[in-house]
């Protein structure tokens, strides 16, 4: 167990300084094997590898298609019309709505979190510039919108941590409606209630907006943009959600369809798609291979066996299965930094187990589903997660002047989310 212990330690530190997980997942694999009494080269071609290629085989896809979606919809504009005509509804009075909801529609179609990012801050900046409200606030607004309630709770929401479960309890994107609504209200009430607060004290303090020194031109002046028609915008984010809520397609079939859609609304910018498509299945490579190293380092983990012993320490927690689970998903998404790498390593090593104790206390699968999804929205962003240093990055913040921010919205709230919908679970109510 020491030596499992030390490796998740190193790779946190290692992700936290800035080293690619490519590379520091087998490493800190190696030190779990050898402390494991595994055979090194073993380790890796065999036990790691084999972990690797199986999340790939079985998730690549998803990846890929919902890349390209993002990227068709930057490219066309369709993702920029929705965002603006969602914030100017709400305009400038209340800029942080604006901003949230605008994020959230967006990663509820199923756009990737990171084009969201990049689409998401020109308008933000604009209306923060309009209502005067201190940029250090952007990226605690965008991740709140994009990295929490809609990435884990909303049922239905086609985002990668909310399918990852259904492959392990047999379950559907809806799961648990009940349990992810409460959530849902408590995390956007909670954090909007904060981000207001958080706004109203800078202004006392005399903190407005200041002109970024890397703005770009096309950034302060949008008004002349060409953007296609906001409905028309929506309803390939439409067909993502209703094919694959209703119809009951397959995940794969309805990006496709959101993808189809996207192109044959804005056919007229056809020279363009290639380029766009090439761009989100190359983006969507990092994402996998990201991902796929920190599964393949917990089925090391997985194989040595002080596992065992974690594992029981892990399932003997008192109480509900369900606050075993949310600690197990918890502490592997905080330790990859990544939502979904965490939660399928605990899934792949955990699911069974949960199943078998969710049975003898009378539990639905459908519960575990929504606990796993909430709790990997929460450890996932410490300031080592992809997400935050990508969000930081394009807000040109840093993690001093807004992590705080990003820390209260989408660590703590979807954290403390978890708990009543556990309490709900615990009487019945999915």
């Amino acid at each position: 167990m020491f030596g499992i212990f030390l490796g998740l330690a190193l790779l946190m530190i290692l992700a936290f300084r800035g080293y690619s997980i490519i590379w520091i997942a087998p490493l800190t694999a190696a030190v779990v094997a050898l402390t494991g009494g595994l055979p090194l080269l073993d380790a890796y071609k065999d036990t790691y590898m084999t972990g690797f290629v199986g999340y790939t085989k079985v998730w690549f896809p998803v990846f890929m298609l919902g890349a390209i979606f993002g990227y068709l919809m930057d490219y066309t504009g369709a993702a920029k019309s929705i965002a603006k005509w969602l914030t100017r509804m709400f305009g400038p009075k209340r800029a942080i709505l604006g901003v949230v909801i605008g994020c959230a529609v967006l990663t509820y179609g199923g756009i990737s979190l990171f084009v969201v990012v990049f689409s998401m801050y020109p308008i933000a900046l604009a209306l923060f510039r309009e209502a005067n409200i201190s940029r250090s606030l952007i990226p605690g607004c965008i991740a709140f919108g994009s990295f929490t309630f809609t990435m884990t709770a909303i049922p239905g929401t086609p985002q990668i941590q909310n399918l990852i479960p259904m492959q392990y309890y047999g379950t559907e994107a809806t799961a648990a409606p009940i349990m992810g609504i409460v959530a849902t209200i408590f995390m956007f009430v909670s954090g909007y209630l904060y981000l207001t607060w958080r706004q109203k004290k800078l202004e006392a303090a005399g903190i407005g907006f200041t002109e970024p020194t890397n703005v770009k031109a096309s950034e302060t002046n949008e008004e002349n943009e060409k953007l296609p028609s906001p409905l028309l915008s929506l309803l390939p984010l439409i067909s993502v959600i209703v094919t694959l809520n209703i119809l009951k397609w397959d995940i794969i079939a309805a990006l496709l369809s959101g993808i189809i859609l996207s192109m044959v609304l804005n056919y007229k910018l056809m020279k363009g798609f290639p380029d766009a498509i090439t761009k989100g299945a190359a983006g969507s490579m990092t994402a996998i291979i990201n991902t796929s190293a920190a599964v393949g380092f917990g089925t090391v983990v997985k194989a040595v066996p002080g596992f065992q012993d974690l594992t029981k320490l892990v399932i003997g927690i008192k109480g509900n299965p369900l606050i075993s689970e949310a600690v197990a998903v918890n502490i592997l998404a905080g330790a990859t930094g990544s939502a979904s790498g965490g939660m399928s390593i605990a899934l792949e090593a955990l699911a069974d187990k949960y199943l078998e104790l969710a049975a003898q206390v009378g539990l639905s699968p459908e519960a575990l589903h929504r606990v796993a999804s909430l709790a990997s929205g929460g450890l996932d962003t410490l300031p080592h997660n992809g997400a935050v240093l990508t969000l930081l990055a394009v807000t040109g913040m840093s993690h001093k002047e807004s992590y705080f921010d990003i820390f209260i919205t989408s660590l703590v709230l979807p954290i403390l989310a978890s708990i009543p919908a556990i309490i709900l679970a615990s009487l019945g109510i999915y």
